[in-house]
């Protein structure tokens, strides 16, 4: 979703919110812009498109505090009218999320006299901002404030205050500090190299910075404290670092972040936590595993190995159809929500919902100060590092060795220690996979494809699903992912000399089977690329595929770790050849925090 930054007593704010925002702008990039607040004179500057776009008119603003922010747009197209801050009355304000309620305040606020200039329902916060200052900014911050209905992260600028204001309800906002200047931001990446503690707000919180001082108070105007903390290492360093592009250097990432994720679980004992939650509840009689794009791919992934391993019902959804059904999960059920960022609002809502219902929500997240850890009664870290790239790829990889610990964690007996053993062997079978998989060939044959369709088998079919979101995310080559046997009812139809389909082999028992299927498109006059394990694929496929790529075998359900790598580099690398930014793909942003 959107970036925002903001900050107070330093030399030049319009420097460090133009950098800020490079840094945030994996968040949104269809428009930016800056605030700077100038011997009481607020002067903004705001554009269509990247951030750079702003750079030579924020190099003209001069003042000590501002506000600055990048959007991925909601309500109303990218155009430098809808670009944020929105300023009025002695006011600027920059808002990550939605205002549900914007419509009527807007109708009521023109009736008022008010004139508005975007299509933004976020522009309704500085009207409501100017309509209730009397002379007293926390009054009028608390009144705007309560009139709002929805999601949001505000920063505030007011031209009588020198300083900034950062709210918080159901969207992230770090404060933190640094000598004697005080920053705000919606991600630590922002943050580092800048403050040398952080606090994270509390929903309903609301922090006043100035004069190198911040004080906190809720939505009631009764004033809270937050404990600050070092900025966190993992927030440090995201850059290239010779890499021509940041999905490229986090798929070279995949092997620490499996390793750094095994180490988090044991340091901070999750088997212990989890095998306590289990019996104290007589065990778990169903798992219910919720996420959103790439999130709900690891859980579908895992919740086919926990039934193999458990024996016990375990199904993934998509969070945002979980949260309206009437089926919810029950005091028996363990609900594992899984979110990189764990700011998704529909997964968010769906942990609170399942929490409600009575089971046992377990978050699996990348952010350990994230809305969703707050709500889950444990938390299984992902230790992938800043994902900088819009598509995920380390973070997935992540997500299904956090995952893989947990099932084993409550199997328990030798199942737990040898699943952190064979975690260990996945580490070489990564970095082997990154650097001997020949993917080219195949990526130029997407490239050249009307449409590219991903099939699977078992545990082959959430990693078919994964391979074909990447490549659409990052390409914009059509297609789909499927199971292998789904193909001949009605997509087949599709298949032609045009078409490209990827089959995954993963496993030796189901080889036969996905064989057939990619028989049947050859005799449709379609082409194949067929991704397989060691010894696992059928000789007879192997020697009439177009394209073989074939990758480490190991153990069933770490498979999806390994064997998504080459879908990973074939959707990298097809970008590149058809020009496309693979970090930063068009409509797109890494943290969707609206439904």
């Amino acid at each position: 979703m959107c970036g925002i930054i903001g900050c107070t007593g330093v030399k030049c704010a319009s420097e460090i919110l133009y950098k800020g925002l490079e840094d945030l702008e994996y968040r949104g990039y269809d428009s930016a812009g800056i605030a700077v607040l100038e011997g009481g004179r607020i002067t903004a500057v705001k554009k269509k498109g990247r951030v750079y776009a702003l750079k030579r008119a924020a190099e003209q603003l001069c003042g000590t505090s501002g506000i600055g922010h990048t959007r991925w747009a909601t309500h109303g197209r990218p155009s430098d009218e809808n670009a944020h801050p929105h300023t009025y009355g002695g006011f600027s304000v920059v808002h990550n999320g939605i205002i549900e309620n914007y419509a009527e305040l807007k109708e009521e606020l023109i009736a008022e006299g008010h004139t508005f200039s975007s299509q933004t329902d976020s522009e309704v916060v500085v009207h409501l901002l100017s309509k209730y200052y009397r002379g007293d900014l926390k009054e009028a911050v608390l009144a705007a404030v309560r009139r709002l209905k929805g999601a949001f992260a505000l920063c505030i600028l007011c031209s009588r205050y020198e300083g900034f204001v950062a709210v918080k309800y159901r969207n992230p906002i770090i404060v933190g500090a640094g000598g004697e200047a005080l920053y705000a931001a919606s991600d630590m990446p922002a943050l580092a190299g800048l403050a040398e503690s952080v606090a994270v707000l509390r929903d309903g919180q609301i922090a006043f910075a100035s004069d190198g001082k911040i004080s906190f108070c809720n939505f009631s105007g009764e004033p809270e404290s937050l404990t600050f903390s070092p900025v966190p290492a993992a927030a440090r360093g995201a850059r290239l670092c010779g890499f021509p592009h940041y999905m490229i250097k986090e798929i070279n990432e995949i092997p620490a972040a499996v390793k750094n994720t095994v180490h988090a679980f044991t340091d901070d004992k999750c088997f212990s936590v989890i095998s306590r939650a289990a019996k104290k509840r007589g065990g778990f009689k169903d798992i219910l595993l919720c996420g959103c794009g790439t999130a709900y791919h690891s859980a579908l992934a895992a919740a086919y190995f926990a039934e193999d391993i458990l024996g016990v019902p375990a199904r993934a959804e998509t969070a945002g159809e979980f949260r309206y059904r009437k089926s919810a999960a029950g005091a028996g059920t363990l609900f594992v929500a899984v979110s990189q960022s764990g700011e998704t609002a529909d997964t968010v809502e769906a942990a609170r919902a399942a929490k409600e219902a009575g089971a046992f929500v377990l978050a699996v997240t990348n952010v350990p100060y994230s809305a969703l850890t707050g709500i889950a009664d444990a938390v299984v870290p992902v230790r992938a590092g800043t994902e900088v790239c819009v598509a995920a790829t380390k973070s997935y990889c992540g997500q299904v060795a956090a995952l893989a610990l947990v099932i084993a964690s409550l199997k328990g007996g030798s199942v737990y220690p040898r699943m952190i053993e064979e975690l260990k062997d996945i580490e070489s079978k990564c970095a082997a996979a990154i650097s001997d998989c020949g993917v080219e060939a195949a990526a130029r044959a997407c490239a050249s494809s009307s449409g590219v369709y991903f099939i699977g088998r078992g545990i082959d079919y959430p990693v078919a699903l994964e391979g074909s979101l990447k490549l659409k995310e990052v390409s914009y080559v059509p297609g789909e992912g499927y199971p292998a046997g789904e193909l001949k009812h009605g997509t087949i139809a599709l298949i032609d000399g045009g078409t490209l389909t990827v089959a995954m082999i993963t496993d030796r028992k189901l080889g036969e089977k996905t064989a057939s299927a990619v028989e049947q498109i050859y005799s449709r006059g379609g082409r194949a690329a067929v991704v397989c394990a060691s010894g696992c694929a059928p000789k007879t496929l192997l020697e009439r595929a177009e394209f073989f790529i074939e990758v480490p075998s190991c153990k069933s359900c770490l498979s999806p770790i390994v064997s998504v790598i080459p879908l990973q580099l074939i959707a990298y690398r097809t970008a590149v050849i058809l020009g496309r930014d693979p970090d930063k793909p068009r409509n797109l942003a890494k943290s969707v925090t609206v439904e």
